[in-house]
């Protein structure tokens, strides 16, 4: 039987996120990916190389779904913000990720995060410019502020979530507006 390449590298792409999402860079082990994946630990360095590699690969991999799924229109960031709040309701080992990677990665510079960044800024600049959203920030304020905003309700401590939370759809209403009110014009 033919080997399906791709299926095995979507398969070990696949363990390799829920390893990482769970244990972060330091603690995961690529004999628990393996066998997750159904997979080799020779053919996951053959794909991949390191295990540092791998997470960066799967890391790239979540960021480049996130940027194609959530629609980036510098002039409407309060609804960037909701979009962002729903894809991490949906997936949220896209924040665990972008945790282990902040927490392990403080220098980190992947070309597709970096590129993704510095398109965003380089629009929430021009509709600046455009006289369409706030000068009152710089756009690396702004696009910190409502990333933060859009992961808020994710990101509590474990304390905090003992304490009823409002609604999923209350929830996403004080994001959208809370955007809204830091993009106001001037």
């Amino acid at each position: 039987m033919a080997r399906d390449s791709e299926a095995t590298r979507a398969r070990i792409l696949d363990a390799a996120e829920a390893e990482f999402a769970a244990y972060g860079i330091a603690g995961s082990r690529v004999d628990r990916i393996a066998d997750a994946a159904l997979a080799n630990k020779a053919l996951i360095y053959k794909y991949f190389g390191t295990k540092d590699e791998l997470f960066d690969a799967v890391f790239a991999h979540r960021v480049l779904a996130f940027v194609d799924e959530v629609e980036f229109d510098a002039t409407d960031l309060p609804g960037y913000a909701g979009r962002s709040f729903d894809l991490y309701e949906r997936f949220p080992t896209t924040l665990r990720l972008t945790t282990w990677y902040q927490l392990e990665r403080p220098d980190g510079k992947l070309p597709a995060i970096v590129a993704s960044n510095d398109a965003k800024l380089a629009k929430i600049e021009e509709a600046q410019r455009a006289g369409k959203l706030t000068t009152a920030y710089s756009p690396l304020e702004l696009l910190t502020e409502v990333r933060a905003l859009a992961m808020s309700w994710h990101l509590h401590t474990p304390e905090l979530a003992l304490v009823r939370r409002p609604s999923r759809a209350r929830c996403r209403e004080v994001v959208v507006e809370s955007v809204r009110r830091l993009v106001e014009h001037d």
